[in-house]
């Protein structure tokens, strides 16, 4: 019996969509089945920093909200840019997820090259920020922040102020400040909070330029004179904004979630909702607004805007810190 010509292109076509067909099934029932098992929740950071005290908070009600446990690990390097380089190379099946920041994923690629670009990464959601505070210790003769102010406008570069890192949120905050306000003050970079705290609470520096999350930690051991958010923290309601002290200063490192760019866009939208159910749980929200931290909603389908309007606004900072033209 003969066979027409039409039989041999409509058996290949046949099979390419039959696969078709059960690649697309496979994928949707995976979302539908989605999460089946725990995820791997890896850091770019050591432990005991602020991305690893709001992932373990997370963890705590993980289960309640995906049904499945969460397991920190850690994967630190080069301010987060050893991991975030690897992130595409792993599996994107939805049950591999990394913490990210912002300024970190802007501004590395800005400064050199990093393994990655921005463009590269793909968040899922940003669920919270640290708002930069500055900190003197608890027995500096500065015991308001305009007092601090009159003492840097009269002694130029003679305030010395600790961060975590260059061009870290800290910097940028520790610049920005001194653009608007008008001084002109010394920034210390550290390979971390921890040692920047250190020396500070040790008056090896004048003051910090670090995140309001230390002074849960710090104690009477430090004095916050002033912190970078919109409305006073509930952790600190006697310390003043920046804007209630007549300065524009709002702002510190965003931390989000990031997945592989192979994750179907199914998980992406999933694992979106599950962290910003978690971020709504009044256990979750208690331990996040009692340590100092800000939380915000930015999901999977808003991340594109923020994003871009990070970039634009970073590289602003760039400019200011003449690492660009």
């Amino acid at each position: 019996m003969k066979t027409s010509k039409l039989s041999y292109i409509a058996k290949p076509l046949l099979t390419t969509l039959a696969a078709g067909a059960l690649s697309l099934s496979g994928t949707l029932f995976a979302a539908d089945d989605y999460p089946s098992k725990p995820i791997n929740y890896i850091l770019p950071f050591n432990a005991g920093g602020e991305s690893d005290l709001s992932a373990r908070f997370q963890q705590t009600v993980f289960e309640k909200h995906a049904g499945v446990k969460t397991v920190i690990q850690y994967q630190p390097g080069a301010g987060g840019a050893v991991a975030w380089s690897q992130l595409n190379s792993m599996e994107g099946d939805g049950y591999t997820v990394m913490g990210i920041n912002i300024p970190h994923t802007i501004m590395q690629p800005i400064v050199k090259e990093s393994g990655y670009t921005t463009d590269d990464l793909t968040p899922i959601y940003y669920f919270h920020y640290t708002p930069n505070a500055i900190f003197v210790p608890a027995n500096s003769q500065f015991q308001s922040l305009p007092e601090l102010i009159d003492y840097a406008k009269a002694n130029p570069g003679l305030v010395t102020f600790a961060g975590s890192g260059s061009n870290s949120a800290n910097h940028i905050g520790q610049v920005s400040f001194d653009k608007q306000v008008g001084v002109k003050t010394t920034y210390v970079p550290f390979s971390g909070i921890g040692p920047a705290m250190t020396a500070l609470m040790g008056s090896q520096v004048t003051a910090g330029f670090n995140y309001a999350t230390s002074g849960a930690n710090a104690g009477d051991k430090l004095r916050m004179l002033a912190v970078s958010a919109e409305e006073r923290l509930a952790a600190f309601p006697d310390v003043p904004t920046f804007k209630e002290l007549g300065i524009d200063l709002v702002g510190g490192a965003y931390r989000g979630v990031a997945v592989p760019k192979s994750t179907p866009e199914a998980i992406r939208v999933e694992l979106s909702r599950i962290i910003g159910d978690i971020n709504k749980d009044p256990d979750f929200v208690e331990k996040m607004e009692s340590n100092g931290f800000v939380l915000t909603d930015i999901p999977y389908q808003e991340m594109e805007a923020f994003i871009e309007k990070n970039k634009a606004e970073n590289q602003e900072v760039a400019k200011l810190l003449g690492l660009v033209k």
